[in-house]
């Protein structure tokens, strides 16, 4: 079977990974990929977001089955695209990834079907946030981006300067581009947060193994958001009850209101919840696998992944026996200075295949690609992402910080806390 990868990141590389150990993976292909996933996959120029061109790239390869990473080919209707050339996709709908895409659809949908989340308020202007939150939202307070933000769309406030620097930011700096024309300010939910993922063919589903990711930049969940500086997972980090209640509140209320809504939705759905004291509440929803939570579960991961893909499309899931391994795992990730802000590339990175060697390790690219004399360089802000898996939470974290420690490049900086108060 030839199967294609639409994506660049370290969760493209760990897709890519699990689809190569799989009986049923003749070719595989990524487009455009990264350095790393260069050594297991073809890699193939593409434009991740040109749903035609990557339809007819796809047909070009003749690829039997295609998955995609990132958010923004499904946000510009990826699936129906690849459908109407008769291509087998695993996506949801362009309607349906609106629950990603954007987080108004999403509170709407979340308050027509009574799906626990934070109470909210939509802001057209700065004006009418500034007046919003002196009326309804006392400190902390969060403040949304509406679009798409490559996960730098949320802000965490303690404070009127930083919360009046945030809307003009993003209001009318737009930093964020148009992610940032309407904003959302919501109630901070107090809690401990958890990601928790399915697989679904639009009506049954299959609960990924949960794990916990590290937005923010530094150590002690300090300073702004990234798209994930590591995760962990691990069995029992959501409690049975917990679990129960989730997809009896959460997720099944889910699948059953898009369904009702007339665009069920069939592929990975993320779910990004805070466990709080009064039940388990929906932060936010990804209409794809999570990075670099897809890091540390795919390496928890001993189903083929080819075949769970196969009973999403063949509305089999349902049906379908995933096994995951008992032990866990931890992702570490490598960034580059300056990131989540402003920060170079072009950095040559040493130590890999030392890092690689350390047991139980895989070292998944993110943002690293080829320069001119052939090394591998940085080429993005998150540059690797370190994983584990071992017999306890402690050994896995062990492993990923000695494989780190044998990785150079210039201002390479990375967190000491990951996984640790769970340790």
């Amino acid at each position: 079977m030839k199967i294609l990868v639409i994506g660049s990141g370290g969760r493209e590389h760990a897709i890519c990974w699990k689809l190569r150990q799989s009986v049923h993976c003749t070719e595989l292909f990524c487009a455009p990929g990264n350095a790393g996933i260069a050594e297991i996959a073809t890699c193939l120029v593409a434009d991740m977001n040109d749903a035609a061109k990557l339809a007819e790239l796809a047909g070009s390869i003749a690829a039997d089955l295609t998955l995609v990473g990132p958010e923004m080919p499904l946000v510009a209707g990826v699936a129906e695209t690849f459908a109407a050339r008769g291509l087998r996709i695993v996506a949801p709908s362009q309607a349906a990834a609106q629950l990603e895409g954007s987080k108004i659809f999403a509170k709407k949908f979340m308050e027509r079907h009574q799906i626990p989340t934070a109470r909210y308020t939509i802001c057209d202007s700065p004006d009418q946030a500034i007046s919003a939150r002196y009326s309804d939202y006392p400190f902390p307070c969060v403040v949304k981006a509406d679009g798409l933000a490559s996960g730098k769309g949320v802000r965490l406030i303690y404070e009127q300067s930083d919360f009046e620097f945030a809307i003009n930011a993003m209001m009318l700096d737009r930093v964020l581009g148009d992610a940032g024309e309407v904003v959302i300010l919501e109630e901070f939910l107090k809690g401990r947060e958890a990601s928790l993922m399915v697989f679904t063919d639009g009506r049954d589903y299959k609960i990924i193994a949960p794990a916990q990711d590290y937005k923010r930049i530094y150590d002690g969940d300090r300073g702004p958001n990234t798209g994930g500086m590591g995760s962990f997972s691990i069995n029992g980090l959501i409690e049975d009850a917990m679990l129960e209640q989730i997809k009896g509140e959460i997720i099944e209320p889910t699948l059953e209101g898009m369904r009702a809504e007339g665009y069920a939705f069939r592929g990975i759905l993320y779910f990004g919840l805070m466990l709080t004291a009064d039940g388990p509440k929906v932060i936010e929803y990804n209409a794809r696998f999570g990075d670099p939570e897809t890091q540390a579960v795919m390496m928890r991961l001993d189903s083929d992944l080819v075949e769970i893909c196969e009973a999403i499309l063949e509305s089999q899931i349902g049906k379908t026996e995933i096994k995951w391994s008992d032990e866990p795992s931890v992702c570490l990730v490598a960034s580059s200075g300056g990131y989540p802000a402003e920060f170079r590339k072009g950095r040559v990175i040493t130590g890999l295949a030392e890092a690689n060697a350390v047991e139980g390790v895989t070292v998944f690219h993110a943002g690293t690609a080829h320069d001119k004399q052939g090394n591998i360089a940085t080429s993005g802000g998150r540059v690797l992402g370190v994983t584990a898996r071992a017999a306890t939470l402690d050994e896995a974290r062990k492993r990923v910080y000695e494989a780190m420690g044998k990785i150079q490049f210039t201002k390479m900086y990375y967190r000491k806390d990951i996984a640790k108060h769970s340790a």
